[in-house]
């Protein structure tokens, strides 16, 4: 892990581990029908579920690119960026769990990109905040 961003301060409280050397995903799977969900959740949202109870676990690292786009502009404020805004990747990863996840994307190239390809979760620095804080987010890394 780079020392410089294991120091960085989760963009959102309780959706990866962190700091780690290997971060997770953290989701919720339900006890009784055994869907996956991410973000974690209070209860199942399987709407044929009956029992509806849920415990946190860590998702898996590796998936599979489902599909991709290039976000070509800035989004509306909370979100926030480093200046000058760069365009970069957001991939739809198809996880062993059986659950697709939105993420960004470590390239900016879709030349390196392809549907099927596989990708690993990672931690990577977006900005930094009014305080000098660098605040990171997951990301998946396309694997060659």
């Amino acid at each position: 892990m780079n020392a410089r961003i294991s120091k960085g301060v989760p963009v959102v409280e309780g959706l990866f581990t962190w700091p780690s050397d290997k971060p997770q995903l953290i989701g919720t799977k339900c006890l009784s029908c055994g869907s996956y969900f991410f973000p974690k959740t209070l209860s199942c949202n399987n709407p044929d579920c009956e029992e509806k109870k849920v415990e946190e676990v860590l998702l898996s690292r590796r998936g599979k690119l489902y599909s991709y786009t290039m976000q070509h502009y800035p989004p509306p404020p909370p979100s926030k960026f480093s200046e000058p805004f760069v365009p970069y990747g957001i991939g739809l990863v198809e996880l062993p769990e059986g659950i697709r996840v939105i993420g960004r994307l470590t390239t900016t190239h879709t030349s390196e990109l392809r549907i099927g390809m596989d990708v690993e979760l990672t931690v990577e620095k977006i900005c930094e905040d009014d305080q000098g804080n660098e605040l990171v987010t997951y990301k998946f890394k396309p694997l060659k």
